[in-house]
């Protein structure tokens, strides 16, 4: 393992993705993974929130895609039948070295968290973020997707795109895309470009409802 490498038990979530500054909240139910936190807030209570990119030989081991991001565990719930409600503050990109020989029930693996600079991202200019705000406000009225849009209008630039990109309904392979973006003003243009896209392939409208705060 190399001197920038750390080890970090993986919480695979197709579709749930996890960026520095931003917040996400989870349902842990399976044994394997109320272990993993149980061991996890015993430790540093850190976890690496990674997609699975195919179920390959083994549905249970499915392929992971090489970059997650590390989630600090600032809000924990044990429901009584030990089941547990998180809440997971993102803290730094990583990419994935290899994954670790662990007789622990959930996976672990060594990454690099050193591989992107989420130390200060660059805001967007007006043009854009008004671009970010308006396909979002199109994109909500064609889903019928219920948005709190006083609460939207007060996000800073990065929460504002982090945001949207976790909770709109994009395909495993457009959430990882706008994970791995190396910039916040190119993921607001791969945003802007996924939201024409889905509203789209959605030009009827729907009863799906989601809530961005």
């Amino acid at each position: 393992m190399s001197g920038s490498a750390v080890r970090l038990p993986l919480f695979p979530l197709a579709g749930a993705i996890l960026f520095p500054r931003s917040q996400l909240p989870l349902h842990i139910f399976e044994p394997r993974y109320r272990s993993m936190v149980e061991d996890a807030t015993a430790g540093r209570a850190r976890i690496g929130m990674i997609q699975p990119q195919g179920s390959g030989d083994d549905p249970n081991h499915p392929q992971l895609y090489r970059v997650g991001c590390v989630g600090e565990i600032v809000g924990l719930e044990e429901l009584d039948d030990g089941r547990f409600n998180v809440v997971l503050q993102g803290s730094t990109r990583f990419r994935l070295i290899a994954e670790a020989d662990v007789g622990t029930a959930y996976r672990q693996a060594d990454v690099d968290p050193q591989a992107f600079d989420d130390s200060d991202p660059e805001p967007l200019g007006l043009a854009q973020r008004s671009e970010v705000e308006r396909e979002a406000r199109r994109l909500g009225e064609t889903m019928g997707l219920t948005v709190d849009w006083s609460a939207v209008n007060r996000l800073d630039d990065e929460m504002l795109v982090n945001a949207i990109a976790q909770v709109a309904p994009f395909d495993i392979g457009a959430k990882q895309a706008l994970l791995e973006e190396a910039t916040l003003p190119g993921r607001a243009d791969l945003l802007v470009q996924l939201m024409q896209f889905l509203r789209a392939a959605h030009g009827g409208g729907g009863g799906n409802s989601a809530r961005l705060q």
